[in-house]
């Protein structure tokens, strides 16, 4: 039996090389440059913590995506995150405790589970975000959608798609109009999701089916979903998500599915999910959630992560390629080269004279002081 090649990666574990290296690079720079524009102001949380803490804050969301090692200087267990999200959390709620609200923060980097799964087969992925701490209300929900739109669309992403969720539907109706007993919430939360029908009848929730046609386009939904609103318990919720709308760009296609839970298990009352046009799946979510502080109390909060790995084999509108590489032969102007690298060209200097410029590809080559297509 042959020896496994050592210089294998793990499953669900990829090099980036060029030129999708570069496009993730740019792809992260126009993201935080919308958020930085819209007052976020960046925090970069380690790529590894305690694992107790890092558990505990994720209120028993992802604890099985979560990479688990001893620290041999503490002897304590340690994990690598899964979600940065909470790690900002932790920041807003210690480090930044007492500035003042609404705080803004972005953040950009890599995540790593430790399984993957049918959707999403990549166990390390690019995560970037933003987080409104101190106020879950409709002018925060409205923020944070309109600047994820933004981002992506900076990115030159189009047909962009806002599927729109309450992530805390089923609980609300279950204490109010379409009582359930406290055991049999979960069960009829899972029906919904898988869109079951049948489930619900022999849960005897025949009560909570309407609720899977109240769905789709977001207008006909919305009214659909208004119209089985049982004694006005969702009124302020249907209120709110029509405001939400209503602020965001005529270019977008927005959706309602209003008991989606997947991808939400930690959202309040409002949730959403983005997606684009020949990307398949969801490119990310975000909504209403609390923070738990440590001290057994909570602070509200809004935001949204984008996971733009999905983006790097499609070809953006508006994408500016890489620029033309120039080949600068030995001996050529050093102050000409600088002038060029300065207005967006990609130089490539030669090392010896046997250097061949198309074999390194570069699209010209520098003569004197002049660009030549090569």
């Amino acid at each position: 039996m042959s020896e496994t090649n050592p210089d294998i990666l793990p499953a669900g574990l990829a090099d980036l090389l060029p030129p999708r290296a570069e496009q993730a690079a740019r792809l992260t720079r126009s993201a935080m440059d919308v958020l930085a524009g819209h007052g976020y102001d960046r925090v970069s949380p380690p790529l590894v913590e305690y694992e107790r803490s890092l558990a505990a804050r994720m209120q028993g969301t992802g604890r099985q995506h979560l990479f688990r090692m001893v620290d041999p200087s503490s002897m304590r267990t340690l994990a690598i995150r899964s979600d940065i999200t909470v790690q900002v959390g932790r920041v807003a709620t210690t480090l930044m405790a007492s500035a003042p609200r609404p705080l803004r923060l972005s953040y950009a980097g890599q995540v790593l589970r430790i399984a993957s799964d049918q959707l999403n087969p990549e166990r390390e992925r690019l995560q970037i975000g933003a987080e409104l701490i101190g106020h879950d209300n409709i002018a925060a929900a409205q923020e944070v959608v309109r600047i994820a739109i933004e981002a992506l669309a900076e990115a030159g992403v189009t047909g962009i798609t806002v599927d729109l969720t309450l992530p805390d539907l089923v609980d609300t109706l279950a204490g109010t109009a379409f009582p359930l007993p406290q055991g049999q919430i979960s069960s009829v939360r899972r029906e919904l999701d898988m869109k079951d029908a049948g489930g619900l009848t022999a849960l005897g929730a025949d009560a909570y089916l309407p609720l899977l046609y109240a769905m789709g386009p977001f207008e006909a939904a919305i009214d659909s979903l208004a119209a089985i609103d049982a004694g006005g318990v969702l009124a302020s919720r249907i209120t709110a998500l029509r405001h939400i709308v209503a602020a965001l760009p005529d270019d977008v296609t927005v959706t309602l599915d209003p008991t989606e839970r997947h991808g939400f298990e930690y959202q309040s009352w409002f949730g959403f999910s983005l997606y684009a046009d020949g990307c398949a799946g969801v490119l990310g979510r975000g909504g209403t959630y609390a923070i738990p502080d440590g001290k057994g109390g909570e602070e509200v909060a809004t935001g949204f992560s984008l996971y733009p790995d999905a983006l790097l084999d499609m070809t953006l509108t508006g994408e500016q390629g890489a620029a033309g590489k120039l080949f600068l032969p030995l001996g050529h102007d050093q102050a000409v080269a600088a002038r060029l690298r300065a207005i967006g060209w990609r130089t490539l200097a030669a090392i010896t004279d046997a250097d061949d410029a198309v074999a390194l590809g570069c699209s010209h080559r520098l003569q004197g002081s002049e660009t030549v297509a090569l």
